[in-house]
């Protein structure tokens, strides 16, 4: 019986965590094809429309192409680490889903400090990003992957200063708990001041939405995105840190870059935007169908967290890339100043 109750525990882990990934997979594959269509729309063109109705699978049939391409390193590369780099990077960005809370029924790994956690395992994307470029032997890569430590490490103050303020404000490291703070209702998710503040609200909702524009710039520029892309910048340093990179392994680079910019678009969610909360109510309540309400949040969160991907999307066709001092100076000398005041301001005023 213990053998069969262990066998059936593992089965649920593996389960549990098999959804997440059974959702990047598509989901890389159709946000791929979303910033090519708006992109074409932004510069006037017409984007995919040949394979498949409107160009549909033309991301698939890429991915299927650049899975059967030849595998090849170069002479002088640390083959060893060249292998390793890609898959490190794709567990820190996959690891991050354990904390997401898609629905109040699933969420991959119920931790109380899973906002931490997010911000910890990011940690495995930057040693994936210098293996890649230290065992490249290319000094484009290694350039890349230096610009990259930088910046990760440097946009993760005030990310930081974000989390420690919604810390003063609920007392929570856990996103579940955060979400279901922002009742479903649109007046009581984050960036309009959290359930249950009273007064504190109308003085909160101002630095709230700094906050929130705050911790929108940052992840960008964790996940790398333009106007953050230094470390990929196509017309200084080819591809950046995965310049030496083809086949399977550039695939996992590719798929590792969506699923990042879904995972930080889901902790924007969490924090700010109510989560899986709806903002007017649940249908499944007013049917009295209970079972519906999980499947309602799911698609509340997933379309939240897509909206976002779409900004940052439009995003990258609509400004110039920083200059790596602009990049740096944007960080140290504007967004952690300004996180350090509002973290100050709300410490005062939960005080009082």
């Amino acid at each position: 019986m213990t053998t069969i109750f262990n066998v059936w525990d593992f089965l649920l882990i593996l389960l549990y965590a098999i959804i997440p990934l059974a959702y990047i997979i598509p989901f890389a594959l159709m946000a791929v094809y979303a910033e090519r269509k708006i992109s074409a729309w932004i510069q006037n063109r017409v984007g995919p429309n040949r394979t498949g109705p409107i160009g549909l699978f033309q991301t698939t049939a890429d991915i299927l192409k650049l899975m059967q391409k030849e595998d090849i390193v170069a002479n002088g590369a640390d083959k060893k680490l060249f292998l390793l780099a890609p898959i490190v990077v794709f567990i820190g960005s996959y690891a991050a889903y354990a904390a997401l809370p898609f629905t109040s029924v699933y969420i991959g790994t119920n931790i109380n400090l899973g906002v931490l956690y997010m911000v910890a395992i990011s940690g495995f994307v930057v040693a994936g990003i210098i293996f890649a470029g230290w065992a490249s032997d290319n000094k484009y890569s290694i350039m890349g992957s230096l610009r990259s430590a930088a910046q990760l490490v440097s946009y993760e103050i005030p990310t930081l200063f974000v989390i420690i303020s919604i810390f003063a404000i609920t007392q929570q490291f856990n996103l579940r708990e955060l979400s279901e703070m922002q009742t479903s209702n649109i007046l009581n998710w984050g960036i309009f001041g959290f359930d249950g503040l009273g007064y504190k609200r109308i003085l909160l909702i101002p630095v709230l939405f700094v906050l929130m524009i705050i911790l929108f710039i940052s992840t960008l520029a964790e996940v790398n995105r333009t106007p953050f892309d230094l470390p990929e910048a196509e017309s200084e340093l080819v591809a950046g840190f995965h310049t030496e990179y083809s086949g399977m392994k550039f695939a996992l680079f590719f798929l590792s870059e969506y699923a990042n910019m879904f995972a930080v678009s889901g902790l924007v969610t969490a924090f700010f935007l109510g989560g899986y909360q709806s903002p007017f109510g649940y249908l499944g309540n007013l049917l009295g169908l209970s079972w519906l309400v999980p499947i309602e949040q799911v698609l509340w969160f997933l379309t939240k967290g897509i909206l976002l991907v779409c900004v940052q999307i439009w995003m990258r066709w609509s400004l110039p890339r920083l200059r790596m001092d602009q990049l740096m100076r944007v960080c140290w000398k504007y967004l952690i100043p300004i996180g350090f005041v509002c973290f100050i301001y709300i410490t005062i005023v939960m005080y009082l």
